[in-house]
């Protein structure tokens, strides 16, 4: 029930037990009958014909996450040959291990990873809207808002179906599903991912950062999200202000010593199960290095497949160190919202890293339905839905045209590649200008004027 001024959001504290309850048993249904039809479109694809040809889509697997590559990698530890002897596999050990015990279950393996993915994601949402709906109330209480911008604020009813959207958004986005098909590893790596962000937004902070030591491990990129965690488990700790700069930093240390911590023992376990350090250059030199110009929807092939050998350390240094820049300027202007500094990380992770596939895209857009009180800010979401539909379904044709046809070649294909991250990119400036214009108006009121009296316009700068 609703009220006006600063009590709309004040619920009876005797009620939130009750309420709470009656959430999770209105919600619990709906999630398992996603769930279901989830793993059922999963497992009739598996079956189908489709299955082979999804496996071998440049768009869906990589290098890194190929199950052809695993197979193989498999095969030569079976021989007792290091698995990366060659130049065929390159994902971590514990991968491998992990797929010597469960080769057999692979498919079911990879839909669990799925279904564990979407849980996660639906408890953090819904943990977060909490959240939200205490520091709206606070924040009302104290008459921080504008009396004209209270439409702006997030009512339970708009946000009740959020969480599951948000697993929804997962579990059925094609992207996922042809991720799952084609088995491809980067599945596993969005699991994980998603247990870091249920155990951030929980306020765990052993498990956070063991989570996110496990995602570093696997593609080194995830290392950027240490900020936004370290920032979010402190402002859930509410320190008192005359203290909160030397608590900060010991709380840093402390995060860092665990994260560093459990990296230690992951290293070291996988040194002790091969027995040497060839996985180092093999997993990690592979990603930083990008010695295979395999096509794929990333920015890197294209571009060091022409460049002239002198140049190209140069230019490997720009293009990596440019995913781990971001991360300042971003912590700097949203470090009082760590949730979506978060989802910004995981999108510039997803477009800038060296082997991308639309599995990583499938995770951050997850994200979409927690952000949905936004649409009235954004300026072109109708132009880049068409685009990332239009490019995901020219990506087969012009690969196509190209390698089968041969009436096109690599730059039909790399155009489409690039307009496709351009429009990423847009989609997640639109939703970062929308984000910052709220924000503004939180502060300064809905209608702001100039001081002739006329509409002022924002401008993001």
């Amino acid at each position: 029930m609703f009220l006006t001024g600063a009590s709309r959001l004040d619920f009876p504290a005797c009620n939130l037990t009750t309420a709470t309850g009656s959430f999770l048993v209105k919600m619990a249904a709906p999630l398992t009958v996603l769930i279901i039809v989830a793993v059922t479109v999963r497992a009739v694809l598996f079956r189908s014909s489709l299955a082979e040809l999804i496996s071998e889509r440049v768009e869906v697997v990589s290098p890194i996450t190929a199950w052809k590559r695993v197979i193989e990698g498999l095969a030569l530890l079976d021989l007792g040959v290091s698995p990366y002897s060659g130049d065929v596999f390159h994902e971590t050990p514990l991968i491998i291990y992990l797929f010597h015990f469960l080769v057999d279950y692979a498919e079911i393996t990879f839909m669990l990873a799925d279904v564990i993915t979407a849980v996660a994601l639906y408890a953090a949402a819904k943990d977060f809207n909490k959240q939200v709906f205490r520091k709206q109330k606070f924040a009302l209480e104290a008459d921080r808002y504008p009396p004209d911008c209270l439409e702006l604020i997030r009512t339970p009813l708009e946000m009740h179906y959020i969480p599951l959207k948000v697993a929804m958004f997962y579990l059925l986005n094609p992207f996922t599903i042809l991720s799952c098909v084609a088995k491809s590893t980067c599945g596993l790596n969005n699991s994980v991912l998603s247990l870091f962000i249920l155990c951030t937004v929980k306020g765990n902070v052993l498990l956070s950062a063991v989570f996110l030591c496990l995602a570093t491990y696997q593609s080194i990129y995830p290392l950027t999200l240490c900020a936004p965690a370290m920032l979010y488990l402190m402002q859930r700790q509410y320190i008192p202000v005359n203290i909160r700069r030397f608590s900060f930093w010991w709380f840093v240390v402390q995060y860092l010593f665990m994260y560093l911590g459990s990296l230690f023992v992951l290293v070291c376990l996988s040194f002790f199960l091969l027995g040497s350090w060839d996985y180092m250059p093999s997993v990690y030199g592979f990603i930083l290095s990008v010695p295979d110009l395999t096509p794929n929807i990333g920015l890197f092939w294209y571009f060091f497949a022409e460049m002239f050998e002198h140049f190209r350390l140069f230019f490997l240094c720009v293009f990596q160190i440019n995913i781990f820049f971001y991360t300042i300027p971003l912590s700097i202007k949203l470090k009082e919202h760590p949730v979506f500094l978060i989802f910004m990380q995981l999108a510039v992770i997803s477009i800038f890293k060296s082997y991308p596939t639309v599995g990583d895209i499938a995770l951050y857009m997850a994200f979409l339905p927690l952000w949905s009180h936004l649409h009235r800010f954004l300026r072109n979401i109708f132009l880049v839905s068409c685009v990332l539909l239009a490019c995901s379904a020219l990506f087969p044709v012009l690969w196509h045209l190209w390698i089968y046809a041969g009436s096109a070649n690599s730059n039909f294909y790399y155009a489409i590649t690039l307009l496709f991250n351009v429009a990423q990119i847009l989609l997640v400036s639109d939703y970062f200008y929308a984000f910052l214009r709220r924000e503004h108006h939180l502060t300064y009121g809905l209608y702001l004027k100039k001081k002739d009296g006329s509409e002022a316009t924002l401008v993001l700068k």
